[in-house]
């Protein structure tokens, strides 16, 4: 098991162990998640756009193109924008809230035909306030399978193009 797999199940141990859907809030989150998947599910990158707070924070881990935190709505759209391009599903499988957290599993794929693919388990962590995703940290269980995948199907740009100057 890699150091990222262990440690989503530590944190999947941890909200496990805590009293599930303590409450209408934590019902009311999971609600919230369950639309957002649905909007997801549509393939219409911008309709995940009303789940998403001014300020967020989406954390995608790896070593490839689409890694790296994703902050505000354009960027978090944009990322999905990419795996829209990539024919990424997703399909939830379970969902735990504790307080203003949501943890979700899913199962997470592309068959984009050509090169790599990916199909694995996922665990996102989401940071619910005011009705709105503030935060998203996911976790993988095979990121060589993910770096693969994304390296053969979200390649950089030429280097001149690139690189951003600020002068």
């Amino acid at each position: 098991m890699t150091r990222l797999a262990s440690l989503a199940a530590g944190a999947l141990l941890v909200v496990s162990t805590a009293p599930a859907n303590g409450g209408p809030q934590e019902d009311r989150n999971i609600q919230l998640i369950k639309d957002y998947y649905a909007a997801y599910a549509t393939g219409n990158p911008d309709s995940v756009r009303p789940f998403l707070a001014p300020d967020i924070v989406w954390r995608i881990p790896g070593h490839h193109p689409l890694a790296g935190d994703k902050r505000g709505p354009e960027e978090v759209v944009a990322f999905f924008r990419g795996l829209a391009d990539g024919k990424f599903k997703a399909e939830p499988i379970f969902f735990q809230a504790q307080g203003d957290l949501v943890v979700d599993i899913h199962r997470g794929w592309s068959n984009v035909g050509s090169g790599p693919e990916v199909d694995q388990l996922y665990a996102l962590m989401f940071r619910i306030r005011d009705g709105k995703i503030a935060e998203a940290q996911n976790f993988l269980t095979d990121m060589y399978q993910s770096d693969a995948f994304y390296w053969a199907h979200y390649p950089l740009k030429p280097l001149p193009g690139r690189l951003a100057v600020d002068r």
